[in-house]
C-alpha cells in the first residue's frame, strides 16, 4: 500500500516515513500542499496523511482540493487538537483526525483501520441498491439520486453511513451501531463524529437541512432514516 505523508516539518516527516516504512508501506513525502496535490494526482496513493499547520496552503485546504476530484482516504494531523479543527476536517471530507502529539502505535492503528475500511465493503449486502422515501442509492455505481432526479456526490464515509441508515429505515440506530457499520468493526470514534456526518448528509439530501424529513434525530437515542 502506498501512503503519502505531508508535513512542512522535516523531522516530523522523517519520523512518519520511518514509522510507515517499518510497517512495510511504500511511502511518498511532501513538505508543502502544492507538491502534495501533484503527488496525489500522479502517484495515486492509497492513503494521505496531512498535517494541518503548513504555510501557503494548509492541510485543510489540501484536503478540500483532493475531495473535489478523489475519494482517497485522508487522515488529518494537527497540533491544535481543538474540536473546531476536528469538525472542519471531517466536514471537508477527512476520514479520521489525530491530534499531536500522538503515540506511534496509535497512528499506525488508525492508518491500518482507515485502509481496512477502504478495502472492505463495510457491511453485508453493501452492493444492494436501495430506494427509500424517494431517495435512491446504487453502491455499485456509487450514485445517489434525490427524489427530484438530481444526482448527489458523497464521500465514501458519507455513502456508507447513508446506506447503513437506509438499510435500516424506520429503526433508530445509536452512535456505536453507526460507527461499527459505517466506519468498521472496533473503530473508536469520538462523541460528535456521527453528528458531523449526519449534518453533512442533511446538507446534501434534505430540502431544508434545518428541518430534516429523511434523517431524523431521536433525542438521547440516535438517528433514523424515515420510511416511505
Amino acid at each position: 500500500m502506498r501512503i503519502l505523508a505531508v508535513d512542512d516539518d522535516r523531522n516530523n516527516l522523517k519520523m512518519l516515513a520511518f514509522l510507515l516504512t517499518e510497517e512495510n508501506f511504500e511511502v511518498l513525502t511532501a513538505d508543502n500542499g502544492q507538491t502534495a496535490l501533484q503527488l496525489v494526482e500522479t502517484q495515486h496513493p492509497d492513503l494521505v496523511i496531512l498535517d494541518v499547520m503548513m504555510p501557503h496552503m494548509d492541510g485543510l485546504e489540501v484536503c478540500r482540493r483532493i475531495r473535489q476530484t478523489m475519494d482517497v482516504p485522508i487522515i488529518i494531523l494537527s497540533a491544535k487538537g481543538e474540536t473546531t479543527d476536528k469538525v472542519l476536517g471531517l466536514e471537508l471530507g477527512a476520514d479520521d483526525y489525530l491530534p499531536k502529539p500522538f503515540e506511534p502505535s496509535e497512528l499506525l492503528a488508525r492508518v491500518k483501520a482507515v485502509l481496512r475500511r477502504s478495502e472492505l465493503s463495510s457491511f453485508d449486502d453493501s452492493n444492494t441498491a436501495l430506494a427509500v422515501n424517494g431517495l435512491r442509492v446504487d453502491p455499485v455505481g456509487n450514485r445517489v439520486i434525490l427524489p427530484n432526479g438530481k444526482p448527489v456526490e458523497l464521500t465514501p464515509i458519507e455513502f456508507r453511513l447513508l446506506h447503513c441508515l437506509m438499510r435500516n429505515a424506520g429503526r433508530t440506530l445509536n452512535h456505536d451501531f453507526l460507527l461499527s457499520h459505517a466506519w468498521g468493526y472496533e473503530y473508536e470514534g469520538y462523541s460528535n463524529q456521527i453528528a458531523v456526518y449526519i449534518r453533512r448528509l442533511r446538507s446534501k439530501l434534505e430540502e431544508d437541512p434545518t428541518n430534516p424529513k429523511l434523517i431524523t434525530t431521536v433525542r438521547g437515542m440516535g438517528y433514523r432514516f424515515e420510511k416511505d
